[in-house]
């Protein structure tokens, strides 16, 4: 394992140390330059993580009509992101041994601007799903090699900075559902232009991660052989990793109902058009500062179960809201649903707290980020046909709120103080 996964955890002077951290070899001097750089690149990264879908959804009828897709062709596309997000993730840990987590993130931010800037140009929907599926692919290693970056270079601030950049992924996720369409009108009308606007922003998120994949490379020149070599655990033997895995698979299936069939709910019990995209807006919104919130809660945890209930709790009061009086509490529910929905940020600071190098982070990343993304490929689906063949809303929204009850489970088990290394026997 090189050393850009394992090697020197930079700890500023005088922090105290943490008991998940082991002491690393001594190696170079970080240049003063680099700290400020990487959070400008950890928050760009972070905000092109959901553009390229988001942007799509906004205009997807346009798009449909525009590139003459068929029904089964839009079906798949809508299905692509957690598919690539799935089989582009596993590939992360090896992409990083090879050339390390800070390169590869350069490179997958180089491949999001690249789909985005080819795919509006696509004159069928075979060009169109390979762009879109270049820039997933990009998304997919940084969603997995973005924790490990944390981990690498700020081991001491897991919480704050993993609720920065879950900050700035809510954000860029928001800000593309709400902005793509006034701007593609601002802009001419065309939805092609509506969508190669998020490329600019991808670009530029390229920028900040070359400086520093240069730097991570001069590390690894210098660093111990010995060090370069090491390997991260089995994550497969462990059970903090599973569920872990189980946890991510199932907070990703209620994250994605909900921003696909959370307005057609509303809808359907009386709602404006208008107003049920304002309901899904605020339940987008309110990831924002909770995404910050929540990490740096949980980083100063030993045990994030609890907050975990909680949000599981939260999410049980929107759905039954629902069931209930979907028209008359709308705006209560949308906020609660909002609440739940930042397990997102809570799994992946767990992720970082549950192994104690960057080797077993990018590992864990990797196996409970694509195994959870394929647990979630599902969901939509049966919630659909529940709808379609029930002809309302009781069953699904009675499914979404009994799978609540094992993701709780799940997030006590996974939110234990306990290390995927020490689960496998390995020594620090």
């Amino acid at each position: 394992m090189p050393d850009e996964d394992i090697q020197t955890l930079q700890r500023p002077a005088g922090a105290p140390h943490d008991h998940r951290t082991p002491t690393a070899p001594p190696a170079e001097r970080t240049p003063a330059w680099l700290g400020p750089v990487l959070i400008v690149g950890i928050v760009l990264a972070a905000l092109n993580l959901r553009p390229a879908i988001t942007s799509l959804g906004a205009l997807f009828e346009e798009a449909r009509t525009g590139l003459h897709m068929s029904g089964a062709v839009a079906g798949l596309i809508t299905s692509v992101p957690a598919l690539c997000f799935a089989v582009f993730g596993v590939t992360a840990p090896r992409l990083s041994r090879r050339f390390g987590p800070a390169a590869v993130v350069c490179a997958g931010m180089a491949a999001v601007a690249a789909g985005l800037l080819i795919r509006p140009f696509a004159d069928g929907a075979a060009a169109f799903l390979a762009a879109s599926a270049l820039s997933l692919a990009g998304i997919a290693v940084t969603n997995v090699l973005l924790p490990v970056i944390v981990k690498r270079w700020f081991p001491d601030r897991v919480g704050t900075m993993t609720g920065l950049y879950s900050m700035a992924l809510a954000a860029g996720t928001s800000l593309a559902a709400a902005a793509t369409v006034p701007l593609t009108g601002a802009l001419g009308g065309s939805w092609r232009t509506g969508l190669l606007i998020w490329a600019v922003l991808a670009a530029a998120a390229v920028l900040p991660w070359v400086p520093v994949a240069l730097a991570a490379r001069r590390e690894k020149a210098a660093a111990p052989a010995a060090v370069r070599e090491a390997a991260g655990p089995s994550v497969v033997r462990s059970r903090t990793a599973w569920a872990l895995a189980c946890y991510f698979g199932l907070q990703a299936t209620g994250a994605y109902v909900t921003m696909g069939w959370l307005p057609q709910i509303f809808r359907d019990a009386g709602v404006s058009a208008s107003t049920a995209g304002v309901l899904l807006a605020v339940t987008m919104v309110m990831g924002v500062p909770l995404a910050f919130v929540i990490p740096g809660l949980a980083g100063r945890m030993r045990n994030q179960g609890p907050i975990a209930v909680v949000l599981g709790l939260f999410g049980l009061a929107g759905y039954l809201g629902l069931h209930l009086a979907p028209a008359g509490g709308a705006w209560a529910w949308a906020l609660l649903l909002g609440v739940s929905n930042c397990a997102f940020p809570l799994v992946i600071t767990m992720i970082g707290l549950r192994a104690k190098t960057p080797a077993g982070v990018v590992r864990l990343s990797a196996f409970a980020q694509s195994t959870g993304y394929l647990i979630s490929i599902p969901g939509p689906l049966v919630i659909g046909t529940l709808y379609q063949h029930s002809g309302g809303w009781d069953l699904p929204l009675a499914l979404m709120a009994g799978l609540l009850v094992p993701q709780i489970v799940l997030g006590v088990l996974a939110g234990r103080d306990r290390t995927i290394e020490d689960e496998c026997g390995m020594r620090d």
